[in-house]
């Protein structure tokens, strides 16, 4: 119920641990007084700051650019810098992504992560000689690999994947966004190469088109659409080379 200063009382249960302790994974309740538009990632700093300062999560920007606080808020994986207190309701359970291993309470080991993306060959390749101005793009063929291009790389597509859960060798959704964003650029060469590498047994075809992915991304990218033409993109080089 709200307080006579507008604040609401919450409820905020939160998943830690701490390597160096003997008792693995555990949760923890904190009492905490907020107003309805603070975000959560003022809560976590409201509890670090006055009542347990051991709190370990990532935050950097706060205004949903850099991806950093992606963590698993009621069951689903958002950015705490963008979820307000009015959305998620007065009690809070709050806990690292699934499909990561965890590094400290609300920490996860992103290094897989970005070995995975950095496979794809996230980069334009193009060996041809340079133009004298720029390679320069119809407003069409910029538009058609739009939407891949808002990705910050926060991990909440992957761990939200029941595909990722069940292999942590599988490429992942946000790795084969990205791949996407370069594969239909139609200044970029490497597309031969990119299918390739996502054409192997741990590449799109382990997708099970659940749709996860797409509900979890903060910034609204059509992930799911995205891993679906890659699909086909895969088989249309295929038939061209048969």
């Amino acid at each position: 119920m709200a307080n006579g200063n507008g604040t609401v009382a919450l409820q905020v249960k939160i998943k830690r641990y701490q390597p160096e302790g003997k008792a693995g994974a555990y949760w923890q309740e904190f009492r905490v007084e907020a107003e309805p538009r603070d975000r959560l990632l003022d809560v976590l700093n409201k509890i670090k700051w006055e009542q347990d300062g051991t709190l370990t999560y990532r935050r950097s920007c706060a205004h949903g650019v850099c991806g950093s606080d992606a963590m698993r808020v009621n069951g689903r994986n958002r950015l705490a810098c963008k979820l307000l207190v009015q959305d998620v309701g007065r009690r809070i359970n709050i806990e690292p992504m699934l499909g990561f291993p965890v590094i400290r309470d609300l920490v996860v080991d992103m290094d897989p992560f970005f070995a995975k993306y950095e496979k794809v060959k996230p980069f334009l390749i193009n060996d041809e000689p340079l133009p004298r101005t720029e390679r320069r793009q119809s407003p069409e063929q910029r538009e058609r690999y739009d939407d891949t291009t808002k990705c910050i790389l926060c991990g909440a597509c992957t761990g939200s994947c029941p595909s990722v859960w069940a292999n942590r060798e599988w490429v992942g959704p946000a790795s084969i966004v990205n791949a996407h964003r370069f594969i239909f650029d139609s200044r970029d060469r490497g597309t031969p190469e990119r299918l390739q590498i996502l054409g192997d047994r741990n590449g799109v075809w382990r997708c099970r088109t659940i749709f996860n992915c797409s509900e979890a991304c903060p910034r609204g990218i059509h992930v799911t659409e995205a891993i679906e033409e890659v699909k086909r993109a895969i088989m249309y080089n295929s038939n061209e080379v048969e």
